[in-house]
């Protein structure tokens, strides 16, 4: 990996980095943050999945995340959120495309050739992080926001034994159910509903997949609550699956970064107890 900056925050080091994909055929560039305990030795990872529209760079530079992991001793890796370059399939609109990858292995043309981030954020990117920095990949997290808050329950629910620790920002719950999901799918993935459930949080739990424990935060003034986020059938799997989670509902709060930077630490701390 190429080290496109290093810059010194809160006792640490903020990384921008930079690979070429096998996953995705693109270049890709990812941000880490190194707390000052690993200069000790391997320390825990937490990998944050942004949502639509995101690079890398919108929790690097609004999600407040330092300070907490500097605190608890945790690494913050977060990816892109999908192929870019040239010959890199795209359309119309922000929730398609560049941007969009939705966390999935695309199955159909033209996005089949380069939109593989399940593969790249599962496998690839967390192998080579694991090689190049004092990580300990036996301590890992996820969370994430939006599309990346679907990503991470969909990743944590299907691989728990990577992880020990999963939560999320206003995921979309149930993607093959509401219109971000079914657009994304339908293109990604066919027209076969069946093979969307695998990547469907609620469709998951109802089919046995199971997590230790699971915290979701969602604003009560976000916007897409009611018609994308639905995190009443979260609430409704997990209570039927008697799947343990925390559900919290912050009034006032919208789908921004202010919202996100307003309790990402408590995510951390969270995170920090369940991988100590």
């Amino acid at each position: 990996m190429e080290i496109r900056s290093d810059a010194k925050s809160h006792g640490g080091r903020q990384l921008i980095c930079a690979h070429q994909s096998i996953a995705t055929g693109t270049e890709m560039v990812c941000s880490l943050f190194l707390p000052p305990q690993a200069e000790a030795g391997p320390v825990p990872l937490v990998t944050y999945l942004s949502g639509l529209t995101c690079t890398h760079a919108n929790v690097t530079d609004k999600g407040e995340y330092r300070a907490a992991c500097a605190r608890h001793g945790l690494a913050f890796l977060a990816p892109d959120t999908s192929p870019r370059g040239p010959g890199v399939a795209d359309e119309e609109g922000w929730d398609i495309g560049l941007g969009a990858g939705f966390y999935v292995d695309a199955t159909e043309a033209p996005w089949s050739e380069h939109y593989r981030m399940w593969s790249y954020v599962t496998d690839e990117l967390p192998a080579l992080v694991a090689a190049e920095f004092p990580l300990d990949m036996s301590r890992q997290g996820i969370t994430g926001h939006s599309m990346g808050g679907h990503g991470a329950l969909t990743v944590a629910l299907r691989s728990p034994h990577k992880f020990r620790s999963v939560s999320a920002f206003a995921p979309i719950v149930a993607p093959s159910q509401v219109p971000w999901g079914e657009k994304a799918f339908s293109r990604y993935l066919g027209p076969d509903r069946t093979a969307w459930q695998r990547h469907d949080a609620v469709a998951l739990i109802e089919s046995g997949a199971r997590l230790p424990d699971l915290l979701v935060d969602v604003g009560e003034a976000d916007p897409f609550l009611e018609r994308e986020l639905l995190p009443q059938m979260l609430e409704t799997a997990c209570s039927a699956a008697s799947q343990p989670l925390t559900l919290r509902r912050q009034t006032g709060y919208d789908h921004s970064y202010y919202f996100i930077a307003t309790f990402l630490a408590d995510h951390l701390a969270w995170h920090a107890e369940r991988l100590a």
